[in-house]
């Protein structure tokens, strides 16, 4: 068996286990949830500091089911941002709160750049 048949084979065994997993198919049922991946750049030695911003407060978010913030492992500088709401316009009505207002205003000055940014459409899974 090649490792690519051994990898296919694994991966639909997955998805079967996933399936019958309690929550996986009412978390599906009804809802298009909206999801958002991105990568950003800290300013050089900044990463720590705008990880923090961008973590502080996430859970007063109304509609986010998950926001991830994550070091990118082979860049120095660069950050993951994981995102699943309830709908996209929970996530287009967080943007004005005060509180994410503020971080974006503090967050600003310590990004160099902003990479790749991926819009989905999550279906289930744990921790949503």
């Amino acid at each position: 068996m090649s490792a690519t048949r051994r990898q296919a084979v694994a991966g639909g065994l997955a998805i079967a286990m996933l399936a019958a997993t309690p929550g996986f198919a009412a978390s599906m049922e009804g809802k298009s949830m909206y999801g958002l991946i991105g990568r950003m750049t800290a300013k050089p030695g900044q990463r720590d500091a705008l990880i923090a911003i961008l973590a502080e407060g996430s859970g007063d978010m109304p509609g986010c089911r998950s926001y991830i913030v994550a070091k990118d492992a082979k860049d120095a500088d660069g950050i993951w941002v994981t995102e699943v709401w309830d709908s996209k316009a929970d996530h287009a009505a967080s943007l004005k709160l005060p509180s994410v207002q503020a971080a974006i205003g503090r967050g600003k000055p310590l990004i160099a750049a902003f990479g790749s940014y991926f819009e989905t459409e999550p279906v289930g899974g744990t921790g949503i």
